[in-house]
């Protein structure tokens, strides 16, 4: 099995396909991202669905790839001993069907190539029935899906499996269409890949050229983008948390979730690493998501939901697939959907004071929506919550919780101030005082000298970091510099940084992961706000080192083996990466755009 750095990500801004660099697509969920995945090889064994294309001596070939420049069209060079060739992967953007296209090109000499098609719906479990087209195409059915396979190369059946052996000789191109349809529908048209790699490049040449940061670690930037981009359901605006479910932040372990869907917590740093990356339209696209997301009873909003705004995402466990390196369960839906999190108040608290702020579309529709969720928030800011981390143990007075909560009145009232509209201001500032006192009170400990996981723990919490990006207090604030240097002492692991100490933490699952890469990027940003530009810079420099060969970050790091952990490429970790680098090389960066409109009274 590959290790998860050893994939890269295709995608057409409705699904997203891992490929290793061993020329096998591994997991691909059609036709969305939430869908039931045909290749589930990556949380099983190539019997669960892969499409491999490699040289026959694979093992012998020396192998290196990229990203063609500013796309996300995927080329992987083989070099073996007789020739060499290219693996161009893409997804088209949408017309009537959902492609995935590869093209074999020979380069040099002659390559003998194999090709391996293991079909198999329903996340791994259900072998379809193929059968050969009379254009020589083969189907394959089961149940409501299909998928039409159109290629030159011969093929053949072997074991349920299609296989096809070929040579590629310099100059000479092979190409393999894979097509998705609905099985009670006509067979899909063929498509002219010539011309869909052409309109491939050319959209994602076109967006990346909007990106206006033009600065140090530009590449990284645009990168980090274009995998947001490639997260981002086209038709809502909704942006996943990750492509993939239940790959481990322990390997063997049951740390596995499924973060096919989008989380309210990420709302307003995303909206400022577009929008100050030049993309205003999508950050007005995930700005209306996130309206449509919460609309209704404030008493209902979820911490997170489908890509298209669902909120039936029941929980389950797939028995048949033994997981990434046999760490099980594999999860499919995300019980974290019907948890308490209070910070999510203060996250769509935050988007909305940003939306205005950038003069993002329909701002006004915020406006009753926001006043039923701090009317909510007045009446339950008190009550214990499951936390950022979103924890399976019992409920807990977490600071970091108290905090936004704190951060969803501080920014009703400065919004509404400058904005010019009303709001019962006078209650909502005692409210904002009465927890701002609450947090300086309970949630920092006098004896460590810093602010702590929850209210009568001695835990450190790396969540606590975002204390001064959210603008509770500045960065400079003895309680915040007592923070930081107890996080450093206390919550580092070769040089970076974990959430907590789950051996220390009562958060229901078994102790042990990597470290939080996100929360390494919060690090930094607290040494930039307090002018530690080298040691911030250093910590960033190690960080994009964890890059794997083609630009891409997961939620965690295994500093003891070297290897990246969960969920991948993950958007939070790619959103932090964009905001750091911005808040280390721009004058007035999102950390200082984010705090500087609501500075705690009494601070």
């Amino acid at each position: 099995m590959s290790k998860i750095e050893d994939y890269a990500l295709i995608g057409d801004c409705e699904t997203a396909a891992l490929v290793g660099r061993d020329g096998s697509l591994d997991w691909l969920c059609w036709p969305r991202f939430d869908s039931a995945a045909c290749f589930a090889a990556l949380l099983g064994t190539p019997e669960n669905g892969r499409w491999k294309i490699a040289p026959a001596d694979a093992g012998a070939a020396r192998c290196t790839r990229r990203y063609w420049p500013h796309t996300l069209i995927l080329e992987t060079a083989f070099e073996t001993t007789n020739g060499a060739v290219k693996l161009i992967d893409f997804m088209p953007n949408r017309t009537e069907n959902s492609d995935v296209v590869r093209l074999v090109q020979g380069t040099r000499g002659e390559v003998h190539m194999e090709m391996e098609l293991v079909v198999r719906f329903d996340y791994g479990l259900s072998i379809p029935w193929v059968t050969r087209l009379p254009d020589g195409s083969l189907r394959a059915i089961a149940g409501p899906n299909m998928l039409v396979l159109r290629t030159p190369a011969p093929l053949r059946g072997e074991d349920l499996r299609t296989m096809s052996s070929f040579t590629v000789h310099a100059g000479e191109t092979v190409p393999f269409v894979l097509t998705y349809g609905e099985s009670f529908r006509p067979v899909p048209r063929p498509i002219d890949w010539k011309r869909a790699l052409d309109r491939t490049e050319e959209f994602w040449t076109n967006w990346a050229g909007l990106c206006s940061y033009r600065g140090p670690y530009a590449e990284a930037v645009e990168r980090s983008l274009i995998t947001l981009k490639a997260l981002t359901y086209r038709h809502s605006g909704g942006i996943l948390a990750a492509a993939t479910t239940s790959l481990p932040e322990k390997l063997g372990g049951k740390r596995n979730w499924d973060y096919r869907y989008c989380w309210l917590r990420d709302a307003a740093f995303t909206l400022l690493a577009l929008a100050n990356a030049g993309y205003h339209a999508e950050a007005s696209e995930w700005q209306k998501w996130l309206r449509r997301a919460v609309a209704g009873s404030a008493r209902q909003v979820q911490t997170l939901y489908g890509v298209t705004g669902e909120r039936q995402l029941d929980e389950r466990e797939i028995p048949w697939l033994a997981g990434y390196e046999r760490s099980s369960p594999v999860r499919i839906g995300n019980a974290a959907s019907t948890q308490i999190q209070l910070d999510i108040y203060g996250e769509l608290a935050d988007a909305f004071h940003h939306n205005h702020s950038q003069r993002l579309h329909g701002a006004e529709t915020w406006l009753d929506i926001e006043l039923g969720l701090l009317e909510h928030l007045e009446n339950i800011w008190r009550e214990p919550d499951e936390g950022i981390w979103e924890v399976r143990g019992h409920r807990r007075q977490f600071t970091y919780s108290k905090v936004m909560a704190w951060v969803a009145f501080d920014q009703a009232i400065k919004a509404r101030e400058r904005y010019g509209l009303d709001g019962p201001f006078d209650r909502w500032r005692s409210v904002r005082q009465e927890i701002f006192e609450d947090v300086c009170r309970n949630g920092f400990d006098e004896e460590i000298g810093a602010f702590v996981q929850a209210y009568g723990s001695k835990s450190l919490d790396s969540s606590l970091l975002r204390i001064p990006l959210v603008g509770f207090l500045p960065a400079d604030d003895e309680r915040m510099l007592g923070t930081v240097r107890a996080i450093e002492r206390g919550l580092m692991k070769d040089g970076f940084v974990l959430r907590y100490r789950t051996e220390e933490a009562d958060d229901g699952l078994e102790p042990g992961e990597g470290v939080f890469l996100a929360c390494s990027f919060w690090l930094a940003d607290n040494y930039i706000l307090q002018n530690r530009h080298e040691e911030a810079e250093a910590l960033l420099k190690r960080l994009l080192a964890l890059c794997n060969d083609v630009g891409l970050l997961s939620e965690q790091y295994d500093p003891t083996q070297k290897r990246l952990l969960g969920n991948f490429p993950q958007a939070i970790t790619h959103v932090s990466l964009v905001n750091s680098i911005l808040n280390l090389t721009q004058e007035h960066g999102p950390a200082d755009q984010r705090s500087e409109v609501h500075r705690a009274a009494g601070a």
